[in-house]
């Protein structure tokens, strides 16, 4: 018995049909976005990668529809759009969640704890990096760096960041965001659905109250090299002893140049500020004698 091509899941690497349209009114108010944004360029190739988050607003990712349009409204072939979408990894290829969790797995988040927390989601969520769950929530990737490697590890939804996580926090964060319960970044902007961020991310305004007026400052560490550049005194340590906290200082005493600072409330601490589980601390797996130098 014989079985054809398609059965043998073969292509005889014929053409695609043309990408379907997008409907009337979907295309005129797409076109009319699209002209406010090339607006900006002088250039209206300069335009195609805010018009790709556009397009990816539209749908929740970059179909081939969406590619034809850039294509059409900047007058460049759906190869030249196609090589720019498929270069940039914030541009989703194919269906993705409501949210996207990237778990930084880059070497400072990676040794505090990042590919532990990258693999206990995958376990918990059923799915591998770059899938979504079954309900449309949640598409897990990791992230090659997240860029707040002061608050490491670090997970970012929808570019948002929730810093200093634990496996078990990470959990009960995707847990939320299926559920629909309400989420709030660690700073930044209030968190909003993936759709939402490409049509910011396309350059049009966040017109949620409150949403403009958050910020997401560096956090201590982060700063210790530009105020020393400045000429600044360096910053009071915001680090605290492995016994669990601050020396007391005696009455009588003046405190000393080296003492620990301890934050106030509103100091945003880096997961470095807290004692960590290290070999050090870890009598199952000792670290033995530091070496000296030449020895």
């Amino acid at each position: 018995m014989t079985t054809s091509s398609s059965e043998r899941g073969v292509s005889l690497g014929m053409p695609e049909l043309p990408a379907p349209a997008y409907p009337d009114d979907v295309r005129a108010r797409l076109e009319a976005d699209a002209r406010e944004v090339i607006a900006r360029y002088p250039d209206s190739r300069s335009a195609l990668l805010p018009l790709l988050h556009l397009v990816q607003s539209e749908e929740g990712h970059v179909t081939r529809t969406g590619m034809q349009f850039c294509a059409d409204v900047l007058g460049l072939t759906t190869a030249e759009v196609t090589a720019v979408a498929t270069f940039y990894t914030m541009y989703r290829r194919k269906p993705s969640g409501d949210y996207q969790v990237g778990v930084c797995t880059n070497t400072l988040c990676a040794v505090m704890g990042g590919d532990a927390i990258f693999e206990e989601l995958q376990e918990h969520l059923g799915v591998g990096n770059g899938e979504t769950t079954d309900d449309g929530k949640v598409t897990l990737e990791h992230i090659e760096c997240n860029a707040a490697c002061d608050f490491a590890p670090v997970v970012m939804v929808n570019w948002e960041f929730f810093d200093n996580q634990t496996p078990g926090s990470a959990k009960r964060l995707v847990d939320d965001l299926r559920a629909g319960r309400p989420v709030e970044p660690t700073r930044g902007a209030p968190l909003c659905t993936f759709k939402e961020t490409a049509r910011i991310l396309a350059g049009f305004p966040d017109e949620r109250p409150g949403a403009v007026e958050a910020s997401g400052g560096a956090g201590p560490a982060s700063l210790v090299g530009l105020r020393l550049a400045r000429g600044e005194a360096a910053p009071a340590r915001v680090v605290h002893p492995r016994d669990g906290g601050p020396h007391d200082e005696p009455q009588d005493r003046e405190p000393q140049d080296d003492a620990v600072h301890e934050p106030s409330p509103t100091e945003h601490l880096s997961s470095h500020d807290a004692p960590q589980d290290t070999s050090a601390s870890d009598p199952a797996h000792p670290a033995g004698p530091a070496a000296e130098e030449g020895e």
